[in-house]
């Protein structure tokens, strides 16, 4: 089976000496701050647009069209305007952008200039937004915010990969996740607060609270250390090593750290590491880097999480219990996050990959049923009863629960530790990218997806679901308990990709071999 023979540590029977110190936890989860604000992003953009003073600010068209919508109306299409997808959906091309930007700065400075300047970013984003009169001050201000998250995003992940303990890595990376989702909770509380306010400002308060998670990413980094992988890479060996010796917690880190340099040579050998990354060496980890990003949006989950206050209010919720209805379900997708951070080393990733695509899939089903049943295809519902509304949120949570177990926090963790060092950045920069065009693409078009498609479209995210299942089951090798320098071997050992990666030395040669 693919990766078996990985399941009880490294691959060539290396142990690295170390433990989770106390310095290298706090780094860890200083360094995932830069998730809270892609978080916030997420959970606050989806709530706003459904507060009415907002809506009849700068999008009156869809405000009067809701407002005179009769209940034996087409519920389906009351939001569709491209002009609103357009608020949320452009930050992820300004992302996607400054990704690509980030890799040349993040190998040649280091990660932490690339978190400080993303948090600087999205201070400006946050502040456009909440002083914002017109629509154009809107999408500005969401564009800098996306310029702040693609900087976070393509830096953060790598960095905690780099600094983990290879036993912790699962469980440490996936800090950024927690906090993604921590980030989406905060922002679903502060819709339904300010939601509430009755100068109609508090769309306000909402988005200019964004400032918040980016001075704490903008603090955090300030005080971070860099990586020893990041150092050696810039020249700094004396400084790697004494910082290797303080977040492992022991001065016997002379194999790690001959392992670092090494990787470290071979990747200063690679002076266009983008071209590099088209050899066919390194085809699994590029096919990871596009596929993984690519599946993550289309299990429909950032349709819940932008849409959960729209899809609710869609489906007859009013406004308030729309905007609780979406508060639920992003505590859920928090709570069950925890779940993913205890036992991601010890089961695996492709055991969670694939339970989780399992979870999703019946709910899925479930929530298409419920739809189809009250809302048919003309999208007149009548009077809905409390235990339909009951039924649908039990049946989002239950699916939110298992993407945030599973293809929420994987989705960054495996890119982020499958990377060679000559081409981490550039590679990392296109999972990000690939992320961001997809995210932009289902935010862009949801709308109007719902429209057409009515209770059809959570039956074609379950499709894609089981693709990605299917592919997870047959590509992807186990890397838990793998030190992130040692990463090659899996793909040589994998039955398919043995075909393309091949032991570039004497020493591989004989490990192969031996496995």
């Amino acid at each position: 089976m693919a990766g078996g023979y990985i399941a009880n540590g490294s691959s060539n029977g290396k142990e690295y000496p170390g433990k989770l110190t106390f310095r290298v936890f706090v780094t860890c989860v200083v360094a995932a701050f830069g998730g809270l604000i892609f978080g916030y992003d997420l959970g606050i953009s989806g709530g706003v647009t459904s507060m009415d003073p907002f809506l009849k600010k700068f999008f009156p068209d869809v405000y009067e069209k809701e407002s005179n919508i009769r209940p034996s109306d087409n519920q389906y299409c009351k939001f569709d305007s491209q002009i609103l997808t357009l608020f949320t959906s452009s930050l992820y091309l300004a992302a996607l952008v400054a990704s690509l930007g980030a890799s040349t700065i993040t190998r040649l400075f280091g990660r932490r200039l690339t978190m400080i300047s993303g948090g600087i970013l999205f201070l400006a984003g946050a502040a456009m937004n909440g002083f914002a009169q017109k629509v154009w001050m809107l999408i500005v201000g969401r564009m800098l915010l996306g310029f702040g998250i693609g900087c976070a995003n393509q830096s953060v992940p790598i960095y905690v990969s780099e600094v983990a303990p290879y036993k912790y890595r699962g469980a440490l990376n996936m800090m950024f996740q927690l906090a993604i989702t921590i980030g989406i909770f905060v922002a679903n509380i502060l819709n339904y607060i300010f939601a509430k306010m009755e100068n109609g400002e508090g769309w306000r308060y909402s988005l200019g609270f964004a400032a918040v998670p980016a001075v704490m990413i903008i603090i955090g980094a300030i005080f971070l250390p860099d990586s020893p992988s990041s150092l050696i890479e810039r020249g700094q060996d004396d400084k790697a090593k004494k910082e290797l010796i303080k977040i492992r917690g022991t001065s016997e880190v002379d194999e790690e750290f001959n392992d670092l340099v090494a990787a470290s040579e071979s990747s200063k050998a690679v002076k266009h590491p983008w071209a590099t990354l088209l050899k066919t060496q390194y085809k699994p980890q590029l096919t990871m880097a596009i596929a993984i990003p690519f599946f993550q949006q289309f299990t429909g989950m950032n349709v819940i999480t932008f849409y959960a206050p729209v899809l609710f209010k869609t489906i007859g919720f009013g406004s308030t219990a729309s905007l609780m209805s979406a508060m639920i379900t992003g505590g859920c997708n928090a709570l069950a996050t925890l779940v993913s951070i205890a036992t991601v080393d010890k089961f695996g990733r492709r055991t969670l990959f694939l339970k989780g695509g399992a979870q999703m899939l019946i709910c899925q089903l479930v929530i298409t049923a419920a739809i189809a049943s009250k809302f048919g295809v003309d999208g007149n519902p009548g009077v809905l009863p409390k235990w339909y509304a009951i039924l649908v949120v039990v049946g989002i949570c239950v699916y939110v629960a298992g993407f945030a177990w599973s293809w929420g926090p994987l989705g960054w963790l495996v890119p982020s530790e499958i990377f060679p060092l000559e081409v981490r950045s550039a590679a990392q920069s296109i999972n990000v990218s690939v992320n961001m065009i997809f995210t932009f693409a289902v935010a862009q078009i949801f709308t109007s997806m719902l429209c057409h498609m009515k209770f059809g479209l959570f039956l074609f995210f379950a499709f894609f679901v089981v693709v990605m299942s299917l592919f997870i089951n047959k590509f992807l090798p186990e890397t838990k308990g793998i030190p992130i320098e040692e990463m090659t071997i899996v793909w040589q050992n994998h039955p398919y990709w043995s075909k393309f990666v091949k032991p570039s030395d004497e020493k591989q040669v004989e490990i192969y071999e031996a496995l």
